[in-house]
């Protein structure tokens, strides 16, 4: 029986929830990553009790295990404009909510860019919203999980000090994760390339935040070169990252219970993301 290794990809659920499942399986998935709704929509149509009873009963049949969302790319929850930051909070609840309802492991998102209001202010502002967050959800178990950032513009979250800075303002960290974006890090700066560098990034991590903070791995190589501050993901090996710092996750047994999602380009009929998934699998060997 093959050891399971706890990686995925990002599938579509276009024709509904358990579609998604179905995807899942054909390329060879053990865990999954899902959007519930447009990712570039305020809106959402509910999802029903049959929908969300026939997901669940997909991903028990085939041993899919655990679901990870991401939310919306319009939430902003440092946004300068007033009512923009209380449309992404009010879609952050509705998202938590949503999750919730499937039993997902967590919300991933994007912390946010602060449009000239300064780090400070976005790392508080940020904090503030997911406390009110917490706050209409009381006792979910979906956790908050605050993806690291490549740094564009005036995003946050692409220093390990910044994700630290906002953990300490939240009001129930025992419901904050971070999901750790290898394109993300090394666009930010954080040298992977080698196992040695793997070592000093993941030690500066667990001595900035916390190793047992890391919920999700979204495993993509980058197509652009260290501190680019350019997101752009690319399959895995073929980047400017390389294999070892992938190497180093997959064969690492405090990594090994940790979902590891690719995000990277998936090609006609998602052949490119059977590829990238042989690839981790062949790394552990």
């Amino acid at each position: 029986m093959r050891k399971r290794l706890n990686i995925g990809a990002h599938v579509s659920i276009a024709g509904g929830l358990e579609k998604s499942v179905l995807r899942a399986v054909k390329i060879g998935c053990e865990t999954i990553q899902i959007f519930t709704k447009s990712n570039a929509q305020w809106g959402a149509r509910k999802l029903t009790p049959d929908e969300v009873n026939e997901f669940k009963s997909q991903l028990s049949k085939f041993k899919i295990y655990p679901v990870v969302v991401h939310s919306s790319y319009l939430i902003n929850l440092c946004a300068k404009d007033k009512k923009i930051l209380s449309k992404s909070r009010k879609a952050f609840v509705e998202e938590l909510k949503r999750y919730e309802m499937i039993g997902a492991l967590g919300l991933v998102f994007h912390p946010g860019a602060h449009l000239g209001k300064g780090e400070d202010w976005a790392i508080k502002t940020i904090a503030e919203s997911i406390n009110l967050a917490h706050e209409e959800t009381k006792n979910f178990k979906t956790l908050t999980i605050i993806e690291t950032t490549a740094g564009q513009g005036t995003v946050v979250g692409y220093r390990f000090e910044q994700i630290r800075g906002i953990i300490d303002f939240v009001e129930e960290k025992e419901r904050v994760g971070v999901c750790v974006d290898t394109c993300h890090l090394f666009s930010a700066g954080y040298d992977l390339r080698t196992e040695k560098g793997c070592e000093s990034v993941f030690k500066e991590f667990d001595e900035i935040i916390g190793i047992d903070r890391i919920k999700v791995f979204h495993l993509n190589d980058s197509k652009r070169e260290l501190n680019s501050r350019v997101d752009r993901h690319y399959h895995i090996g073929k980047g400017y990252i390389g294999k070892n710092a992938f190497r180093f996750i997959m064969k690492n047994p405090i990594f090994e219970n940790i979902p590891k999602i690719i995000e990277t380009p998936k090609g006609y009929n998602d052949e490119l993301d059977i590829m990238n998934l042989t690839t981790l699998r062949k790394l552990v060997r």
